[in-house]
């Protein structure tokens, strides 16, 4: 018999061999049904392997992440499946699950199929699937492995990189794939299937290397889901940012500026004003002092910081000086140069704890293919900062910077989301620096924190920083999905390579410890979520034109000027639409611009010395004094 421990901490014993299925069963036939894998001993299983020692163990269903990232990564096989038998000849690479359904690259070797080809590979995935054919896992030789796809240079290539002995295959019907797993039982759980796009991609990601076909596609356990889902397809290409940063002309790209650099419009600068304002204001009053850096770096300041050994290839190309010899790079972050700021002067544990905050731009060189407007670009700035700390101040330092955080959140209209707790891998601890014990300092106090502020949080392994844990905030936007943006992490590990120093109150040289945060990520991802949660209808405070002042002719632009006078002094940004269109047009105009606030000036209004107020949501909201309007959008602003 061997002990099986469920999450809640109770302790079962079961015969030795028995599998997660048959456990869920043992508990209720309901349960069985719902379980797509399992965790065992904290690594996702199938739910049909056999369990031979004791384990913790926790059931997987549609309703866990896991759970739903299994069964995408079967139907990437059952697609797969589909694609072999109406293209004999394709060749497989890799078919992974992603955050919303799966893709596989594949190598047609000779015409690739069309957008319009989907349906009939559809109609065949949803054939196969009610086979219930069962997913099965059996362990193969690399001699065996290289045999069976000796003529796949792909998988050749992918086996040759792995370890004999660790070398596993899944069968489902006539397919059969390398691959680690886990999947569900069988293709039967499969009911609703949605292939969603076509595109290029490189083997491995390389340039210089074949160019695939991915296929994406996602798909439920039941109808209703998808035709859900697909729903919230239609809702979010209304909200896309690419297509209302264009209509609101807030930004634009250019060719013979570059992919992934964005062209920020007087209006888009004017929304990014307003943000870097707020936040400046927020940090003045909570201690921060402004620092600002340069855009290229050494390339020793970021062997030093370490960023050069995990993100070098990640990097522009160096620049170099034919006259010094010297090797720049454009900066893909800004914490090596908070670092030397530090470096300037000797400070005390009095100085501490030191804030540096910036507004700054750094660079890294994305794939091509992987760029999405500015949700993935280039060239961004992130709202930087980096407090400098006794190790006595850390804890409340990093609470502080939670508070901050959901602020911020709360001003802009975030109002559900989920602090994740991104800790090393349990077993790979190669990718990471510093010491156990820095370590385990610095990921204890990031759990300590989030429990004290009563975060809701998940834990999330593998997820740290190379050079420190951190907490990651996902944020659900109006449409339910999930979005990664603000960051707060600790570092124990910059300090010891800068040699950074304080002097304590024993007056010895003691380390600081360094708190990395960023409430926004980055402008211009967090614009882009800001953008599609609110589809482009910002608050009146954010709005970078809050007002439409529209005369019905020219006859009133005097008085239309005399209200944009007394609104630009009373702090509200207006502009007049001079144009000589008809009024329904300059309001069809400035609606499908999202201006929060239209003002329609005639006759009645220039002799009155009244305005007629339109929302943009709310609609005609009649006539009143200017007064009484400014009265009336300073209290919502207010609220």
């Amino acid at each position: 018999m061997i002990n099986i421990t469920f999450p809640d901490g109770n302790v079962r014993q079961y015969p030795q061999g028995i599998t997660a299925l048959e456990i869920a069963k043992s508990i209720s036939n309901s349960l069985e049904k719902k379980v797509l894998s399992a965790k065992v001993n904290n690594e996702v299983w199938d739910a049909t392997r056999p369990i031979n020692t004791d384990a913790t163990l926790s059931l997987l269903t549609w309703d866990d992440k896991e759970g739903k990232s299994t069964f995408w990564h079967s139907s990437a096989h059952l697609m797969a499946e589909a694609l072999q038998t109406i293209y004999p000849q394709v060749k497989f690479t890799i078919g992974p699950p992603i955050d919303n359904g799966f893709y596989y690259d594949v190598d047609f070797g000779g015409e690739i199929p069309k957008h319009d080809d989907l349906e009939a590979v559809e109609r065949v995935m949803l054939k196969l699937a009610s086979q219930n054919n069962p997913y099965q896992r059996r362990n193969v030789s690399k001699a065996e492995a290289l045999e069976f796809y000796h003529t796949n240079e792909y998988k050749t290539e992918l086996i040759n990189d792995l370890t004999d002995g660790d070398i596993t295959f899944y069968t489902q019907g006539k397919f059969v794939d390398l691959c680690r797993g886990p999947h569900v039982p069988h293709t039967g759980y499969i009911k609703a299937v949605k292939l969603l796009n076509i595109a290029g991609a490189y083997w491995r990601g390389d340039e210089n290397r074949p160019q695939l076909t991915r296929i994406y596609g996602i798909t439920f356990p039941k109808q209703q889901e998808l035709d859900d889902y697909l729903h919230l397809l239609e809702e979010a290409k209304k909200r896309d940012h690419r297509k209302l940063g264009t209509q609101l002309g807030l930004f634009a790209f250019s060719d013979r500026v570059g992919q992934g650099l964005p062209l920020w419009l007087p209006k888009g600068t004017k929304l990014r004003e307003i943000l870097q304002d707020f936040l400046r204001q927020e940090q003045v009053k909570r201690g921060y002092k402004m620092v600002m850096s340069p855009h290229i770096g050494k390339k020793d300041l970021y062997v030093t910081s370490g960023h050069y050994a995990k993100y070098g290839k990640d990097s522009f190309q160096p620049i170099h000086t034919p006259r010094e010899g010297e090797e720049y790079f454009l900066k893909p972050m800004n914490c090596p140069h908070h670092c030397e700021i530090y470096r300037t002067q000797q400070y005390s544990y009095r100085d501490l704890p030191l804030r540096l905050g910036e507004f700054g731009t750094v660079y890294r060189y994305e794939q091509s293919g992987e760029l999405n407007g500015l949700l993935r670009v280039r060239g961004f700035t992130q709202d930087d900062a980096h407090i400098f700390c006794a190790q006595e101040q850390l804890k409340g330092e990093f609470k502080n910077v939670i508070d901050l955080v959901t602020l911020v959140f709360g001003k802009l209209g975030f109002k559900e989301f989920t602090a994740q707790i991104s800790l090393r891998d349990q077993t790979d601890r190669t990718k990471y620096i510093g010491s156990e014990e820095n370590w385990e300092k610095a990921e204890n106090a990031i759990i300590e924190a989030a429990q004290e502020k009563g975060l809701n949080t998940v834990i999330e392994y593998g997820e740290a920083a190379f050079y420190g844990p951190k907490l990651d905030f996902m944020v659900k936007d109006a449409l339910g999905r999930s979005w990664q943006l603000g960051t707060i992490q600790v570092d124990y590990n910059l300090p010891e390579r800068f040699d950074l120093e304080y002097i304590g109150a024993d007056n010895q040289r003691r380390r600081p410890v360094m708190i990395h945060r960023a409430p926004f990520g980055s402008f211009e991802r967090f614009i882009a979520v800001l953008i599609e949660n609110c589809a482009g209808n910002f608050p009146m405070w954010l709005a970078p034109q809050q007002i439409a002042i529209l005369p019905i002719s020219e006859k009133f632009t005097e008085y239309a000027e005399k209200v944009q006078r007394d609104l630009t002094a009373n702090g509200f940004r207006s502009e007049i639409d001079y144009r000589s269109e008809k009024i329904g047009r300059k309001i069809r105009d400035a609606a499908m611009q999202k201006i929060p606030c239209q003002l329609i000036i005639g006759e009645k209004e220039a002799e009155e010395g009244l305005v007629s107020v339109r929302r943009q949501i709310e609609g005609d909201k009649g006539a009143m004094t200017l007064q009484q309007l400014m009265e009336m959008l300073n209290q919502e602003m207010a609220d």
